[in-house]
């Protein structure tokens, strides 16, 4: 079983259970979740919370990644 969720725009299945935990450890751009600030469904999720966060189907879930340079 799996969920469809939206991350930053892009539709992704997702296995049942997922959790923002697992979707951060799959973005190659944000390693060990550092610099990253993520949303569900316009709410702000604590990195503590994390992998207690569970996502439903037809979950929107915005990332933010910070990066240095100029």
């Amino acid at each position: 079983m799996s969920v469809a969720v939206t991350v930053n725009g892009e539709q992704r299945e997702l296995p049942a259970g997922a959790t923002v935990a697992s979707v951060i450890a799959s973005l190659h751009n944000a390693p060990d979740g550092r610099g990253v600030a993520v949303a569900v469904e316009g709410e702000v999720v604590p990195r503590a919370q994390w992998p207690s966060t569970e996502l439903r189907d037809g979950t929107t879930i915005e990332v933010v990644v910070a990066v240095q340079g100029g």
